[in-house]
């Protein structure tokens, strides 16, 4: 994917303009990056005061010596466009690059994403800086790849905003009454007569218009993705063969993701887990979805941008990571498709929110420390695999969909737990169900282009807004032999989130052999069951009540006054096969139910084996990565003859605790 460089990389974020002053620190960074076993960094992500302090006139000097230094030491460089921070003084005379808020207020200079996306000046600024970086940097040896921004968020309401989603609008519907249809705006009578008099949802305006609602988030969505194609521009014209990546975050809600991969060439993110809290192994879970995530974003390896060697500094419990913790969530990334692991930050500042956030250097300025013998070993270990791992394929036979629209349009509905319907937990709950198995998973949305084909199971958890014609492909795939797994408040709604009138799930009741008739939302504290012939399991949240259409019921309902009805079934359609869960289960019965489902599909495991709780495997080209998330040493009976590539031995009996191993077959 980065042509001037073969092998994972291994790194971080690099701020040498806080340290100008100290040539001293600079030149110790080189030593102990060797020492650290790094070979890449990221540089100038904060850096647009220092490139150019005044208004045109721009300044590289340090930044020639900075990238000169680190490549005659060896150290490559992932060079940035300064967009994601502006300077102070582009704030003071131009006030249209400052967003306004949702109360429709200016904000003032200060933080970082305090930019609007939609700022013709704010975009033209951008051009030039990133013009001049490319015609500086792009054929330096050094540079191998372009850092776009920084972790984009956010949304503006400013006047340059409102008019661009009036624009956008119209691109979309053509006409007033086509809107005032798709937006069923007799509601209310909310009617618009004329484009003006539409203002984005707001704390001040109108926000009981839910197809508005996600009209907006697509729009941000939109400008978001625009904003980093012109910053590819820029920065490819000049050199189209030097890639380009933007760093992404884990549960991120504004964006959608699936649409802003595509002005990116390679994906990355930034993972920080709360490792060592109540439930290691949720985490863990968690944090797998999140890297499958984004390797299905453009379905080929990604790179972990940042990550912590320690501890962060925003959250409010900042726990250090326990010995071996840093191999093992390392080495998860890499396991789910991560050809990269980097940190936030190579070294601590002395001033601002984040002096005393982890990095691999402290204010010791030292490489005598725990953390910083963890990264050394996280770097030797990264050159140990890179010829069994490095740009080898993760290859699932499971996809689940997940979709940022339908995602938006289940947050704004207003029934069933209004407000907390959990989507993404929801879909965490069943990824986890299979990732506990060694299952590997894909991820896709609900484009047109979205192919289903060559999946031996698809699983489409609360997929309550039908848009690209997914119904239709969905019920291809069943016709045609694949496996289905739905669940409750599915097929609810269509792409402009209007009501699908007929039974439910949209098109697809005959696929599913039921239709849904009635959602019940559950208090705080109450519980239902789903029972089967193995056993009972709890049900927390939402229960939806089902009318057979030629289903077999597999669980019913343990109480209510719909106890005894169908809560899982199971039909035939076609050459394929379905599942419907009527109901939010326990863990356990997500557990029990693709236990079975991947028995009669047969889908690969990572291992054949039964691993105790907390231990998981995941494969990634010919290797098995053995993880162990528990602070317990754990033993392991395993079938056949493996070899440890961490240690060049065969597979011992016991896994440490947060022990990690790489096995290949003896």
């Amino acid at each position: 994917m980065i042509p001037r460089i073969t092998g994972f990389l291994h790194g971080g974020d690099y701020n040498p303009d806080q340290w100008l002053d100290r040539p001293d620190i600079l030149e110790k960074d080189i030593e102990l990056m060797h020492a650290a076993h790094v070979n890449c960094v990221s540089v100038g992500i904060f850096s647009w005061a220092m490139l150019e302090p005044e208004e045109g006139k721009y300044d590289f000097a340090w930044l020639d010596q900075v990238i000169d230094r680190l490549y005659k030491g060896g150290i490559y460089v992932i060079l940035a466009t300064p967009s994601a921070a502006r300077p102070a003084w582009m704030a003071q005379h131009h006030e249209e690059v400052l967003r306004v808020n949702t109360q429709h207020l200016r904000m003032h200079f200060g933080e970082r994403h305090n930019h609007c996306l939609t700022s013709p000046y704010y975009r033209e600024k951008v051009r030039q800086i990133n013009t001049a970086l490319a015609q500086r940097y792009a054929a330096h040896p050094a540079v191998i790849l372009w850092h776009l921004g920084n972790e984009f968020g956010g949304e503006c309401h400013c006047p340059l905003c409102q008019q661009a989603f009036r624009d956008w609008l119209k691109e979309k519907y053509t006409t007033l009454e086509n809107l005032n249809q798709k937006w069923w705006t007799a509601f209310w009578s909310h009617r618009y007569t004329d484009w003006a008099q539409i203002e984005a949802p707001s704390l001040l305006t109108d926000r009981s218009n839910l197809a508005m609602r996600v009209d907006w988030q697509r729009f941000m969505s939109h400008q978001c993705k625009t904003f980093i194609a012109a910053e590819r521009e820029a920065v490819q014209s000049v050199s189209p063969k030097l890639p380009c990546t933007a760093n992404l975050m884990e549960r991120f809600w504004d964006y959608d993701y699936f649409s802003l991969a595509e002005s990116m060439d390679i994906v990355s993110w930034d993972s920080y887990p709360e490792w060592h809290n109540e439930d290691n192994i949720a985490e863990a879970a968690e944090f797998a979805m999140n890297h499958d995530l984004m390797r299905s974003l453009k379905k080929q390896p990604f790179l972990l941008m940042e990550s912590t060697p320690s501890q962060v500094n925003w959250k409010p419990r900042n726990k250090l990571k326990r010995p071996g913790m840093h191999l093992l969530s390392s080495l998860q990334a890499v396991a789910h498709g991560s050809d990269s692991v980097q940190y936030f930050q190579w070294r601590k500042g002395r001033g601002g929110s984040e002096m005393f956030h982890g990095a691999v250097v402290g204010h010791d300025g030292t490489g005598d420390t725990r953390v910083f013998r963890d990264v050394a070993q996280v770097g030797k270990t990264l050159e140990k695999l890179e010829k069994a791992v490095y740009q080898k394929p993760v290859k699932a036979q499971v996809c689940i969909l997940f979709d940022w629209e339908n995602r938006w349009a289940i947050d704004f509905a207003q029934t069933g737990q209004k407000g907390n319907m959990r989507y993404f937990d929801t879909v965490n709950m069943h990824y986890r169900a299979l990732w506990e198995k060694g299952i590997a998973v894909d991820f896709c949305d609900m484009r047109e282009s979205t192919d289903l084909t060559g999946y031996k199971l698809v699983i489409a958890p609360m997929l309550f807004m039908l848009r690209g014609g997914m119904e239709e492909k969905l019920r291809d795939y069943v016709q045609n032999g694949g496996a289905l797994v739905m669940t409750y408040f599915s097929g609810m709604v269509d792409e402009y989130d209007l009501a699908c009138l007929g039974e439910a799930p949209h098109g697809l009741t005959d696929v599913l052999g039921i239709r849904a008739t009635e959602l019940d939302a559950l208090y705080p504290g109450q519980e239902n069951g789903l029972v089967t012939e193995e056993g009972r399991y709890g049900i927390t949240e939402l229960c939806e009540i089902l009318q057979l259409k030629g289903a077999k019921v597999l669980g019913t309902y343990e109480s209510d006054f719909y106890a005894g009805s169908p809560c899982l079934t199971h039909h035939t359609f076609g050459k394929g096969q379905s599942w419907y869960l009527a109901a939010k289960t326990e863990q356990a019965g997500l557990n029990a139910l693709y236990g079975h489902i991947a028995d009669a599909l047969e889908i690969d495991k990572a291992l054949p084996d039964q691993l105790p709780c907390g231990v998981v495997a995941a494969k990634r080209g010919d290797c098995v990565f053995v993880q162990n998330y528990t602070h317990r040493a754990q033993t392991l009976q395993l079938t056949g003859k493996w070899i440890n590539l961490l240690t060049d031995v065969p597979a011992e009996a016991e896994i440490a605790p947060f022990g990690v191993w790489v096995l290949q077959k003896a």
